[in-house]
């Protein structure tokens, strides 16, 4: 797998150190997912959450299928590669494993995430199960876009003058807006070509009753005082503002589980009990 060329070995066991003292957000994530990748510190930040918000479990599932639903569609469309950011953890249904079931071997993945722990564990994955011909593994943050998108192509994966799915899944809701995520989306969008897709899905409590919206912020705000990345909800007109002026595919921006189908099949709660808004949107023709 060609990735540790381009680390920077300090850097990385310096974010190791600092990721290993606090839960982190992809490792929490993991933990609700029933994975195993994930420590004592971030199974009792899990647990805590839970305890403030059963529904934890649920989102991350339907977040999770809602990733999968979406790749098996870019895949039908004609995407053939695909850059993850944010990509967590290697829990079971991985954006390759998802793609190759519908094109096998016709299909390549880059993963980045700026957690070591999560980079160092999508190595192992791809190590085992994938094909390094076809798939790899990035350090490196959403935020420093010229040295990630650098350190794509150095992949030798990713042909940019192919279309491309970029995924940015249940991430933008770690980024606060001094940090100006919307630069950084707005970036990638642009080194994309016509064709090419954003898949993306963020955090939202505006909808909920009152009560769920309380104990939601209290989550939030331990996400902000203990974790290593500060959470934060945005309302439905800022989430469909990252997507710029890129159509979005039928339905629009709903909730997980209503993608691609608004009626949620199999899924019996209320829909803003799902907390995430999710949408999939294509670059147009020039």
């Amino acid at each position: 797998m060609r990735v540790a060329e381009t680390d920077s070995n300090e850097a990385f066991g310096e974010s190791l150190r600092h990721s290993l003292d606090r839960p982190s957000e992809a490792r929490v994530y993991d933990y609700f997912l029933g994975g195993a990748c994930n420590f004592a510190v971030d199974r009792a930040f899990g647990e805590a959450q839970i305890a403030r918000y059963p529904d934890m479990p649920m989102i991350a599932r339907e977040n999770r299928a809602f990733l999968q639903r979406a790749v098996r569609h870019l895949v039908a469309a004609g995407v053939r590669q695909f850059v993850d950011i944010g990509s967590g953890l290697p829990t079971e249904g991985n954006v390759h494993q998802v793609a190759d079931e519908v094109a096998p071997g016709r299909t390549r993945v880059v993963y980045i995430d700026h957690d070591p722990i999560a980079h160092s564990h999508a190595q192992l994955l791809l190590r085992k199960e994938g094909d390094p011909t076809r798939h790899a593994a990035v350090w490196a943050d959403l935020l420093e876009t010229d040295a990630l998108w650098d350190q794509v192509l150095a992949t030798g994966l990713i042909a940019p003058q192919e279309p491309i799915g970029l995924l940015i899944v249940a991430v933008l809701h770690f980024v606060p807006d001094d940090r100006d995520p919307m630069r950084a989306v707005r970036w990638l969008q642009d080194k994309l070509v016509p064709g090419s897709f954003l898949v993306l899905s963020h955090a939202t409590g505006e909808a909920l009753p009152e009560q769920a919206r309380q104990a939601a912020e209290r989550v939030r705000a331990d996400y902000e005082e203990q974790a290593t990345n500060p959470g934060v909800f945005r309302s439905r007109a800022e989430v469909a503002g990252f997507f710029g002026d890129w159509p979005l595919a039928e339905p629009g921006l709903v909730w997980t589980p209503q993608w691609p189908n608004p009626a949620a099949p199999g899924y019996t709660g209320e829909l803003a009990r799902a907390f995430i808004l999710a949408g999939v949107a294509a670059k147009p023709e020039l």
